[in-house]
C-alpha cells in the first residue's frame, strides 16, 4: 500500500455528488463498503493480479444506503494484489461449495506497487483534486 497525501483528505461531498462526478471517469464504489464507511476505486492495470487507487471515506451525515448522505474523504492510497497462478488449494467441490468459493485468495494481498503506477496514481489523484476542489 503507496499513501498518496491529497487535498482532498477531509474534504466533504454528498455521496449521490461523489457518485455522478467520479462513476463516468471509471470509479466504482470498492466492494468493501459498510453502513459508515466505503471507498473509490480506479483500476489502473490488470497486471499479475490488479493495481488500483482508492479513495476511502466515512459518512459524516447519515448511512452510506440512505438518499442525502454526507462523505467525508480520507487519505487516496495505491494497492497491488497479486493472484495465484493455477487451482486454489482450498477451493471445494460441488454445486453448493462453488456457488460461494468461486475465487482464489491473493496470494499477496498487499503486493509491492511498481514505480510507473506510483506516478500514475499520483496523477489520478491530482486529476480528482482539480475536478472537485474549486
Amino acid at each position: 500500500m503507496i499513501e498518496i497525501p491529497s487535498q482532498l483528505e477531509g474534504k466533504t461531498f454528498p455521496l449521490f455528488q461523489l457518485e455522478q462526478l467520479l462513476k463516468p471517469l471509471g470509479y466504482t464504489i470498492g466492494g468493501n463498503w459498510d453502513y459508515d464507511h466505503g471507498s473509490f476505486d480506479y483500476k489502473i492495470a490488470d497486471e499479475s493480479g490488479y493495481q488500483f487507487l482508492r479513495v476511502p471515506f466515512e459518512a459524516i451525515d447519515g448511512q452510506l444506503d440512505s438518499h442525502g448522505t454526507t462523505v467525508k474523504l480520507g487519505r487516496p492510497f495505491l494497492l497491488s494484489h497479486k493472484y495465484q497462478s493455477g487451482v486454489d488449494d482450498h477451493a471445494y467441490a460441488g454445486n453448493f461449495g462453488a456457488a460461494f468459493n468461486q475465487f482464489s485468495e491473493p496470494q499477496d494481498p498487499d503486493a509491492a506497487v511498481s514505480e510507473k503506477y506510483i506516478n500514475v496514481g499520483k496523477a489520478l489523484v491530482k486529476d480528482l483534486e482539480n475536478r472537485l476542489i474549486d
